[in-house]
């Protein structure tokens, strides 16, 4: 029945996705060049239940690929990143902490990872798209956290993402959007 249920949201999301094709809003690529197998992958690998209204299903399905399988975000940004009966490392099937996920809090020396969960303003950490992908890719810490060590983000790789297109970030900035927001003590 999963199997079937899997093939059939897949057709779904093609059959959706090629209607759109034929559409696409000015100055955007057709949906017909999304990945439609990492979409599905991410909607299956979703550690959190999402929230879908008013946001776009495949860029926030796309957005959980890039999160959860092509990135570690979990690893840095999730406190402890693992249940404890679900730690891969100690060879245990890998369950993700879904109560503090992505909600940061992660120690790195005199770092502390940030939440990127959706804050009240339903942004995640609060920042519009536009500032996002200014930290995500030139690594602005706009919150100026550590002063003493400069004006950059200091656990975030932005330097890797760097190579990431547009729609990719925004992919990831609609999937931060979906999922729920969480508290962490320590955490910015």
């Amino acid at each position: 029945m999963k199997k079937l249920f899997a093939v059939a949201s897949i057709l779904a999301l093609a059959t959706v996705g090629l209607l759109w094709t034929s559409r696409p809003a000015q100055g955007q690529q057709p949906f017909s060049t999304l990945p439609f197998d990492d979409i599905a992958t991410g909607y299956k690998v979703a550690p959190v239940k999402l929230n879908l209204t008013g946001r776009d299903p495949f860029l926030v399905g796309w957005g959980s690929y890039l999160v959860n399988v092509a990135s570690g975000c979990n690893d840095c940004l999730t406190m402890p990143p693992y249940t404890a009966d679900g730690n891969p490392f100690m060879g245990q099937p890998q369950k993700i902490n879904a109560a503090g996920y992505l909600g940061g809090g992660v120690v790195f020396g005199p770092f502390v990872s940030r939440n990127l969960t959706p804050e009240a303003n339903g942004m995640p950490a609060g920042m519009t798209f536009d500032q996002f992908q200014e930290a995500f890719t030139k690594g602005t810490d706009f919150d100026k956290v550590h002063p003493q060590f400069g004006p950059l983000l200091q656990v975030m790789p932005w330097p890797t993402y760097t190579n990431m297109n547009p729609r990719q970030i925004r992919a990831i900035y609609e999937y931060l959007s979906a999922i729920p927001p969480v508290s962490v003590p320590g955490a910015n």
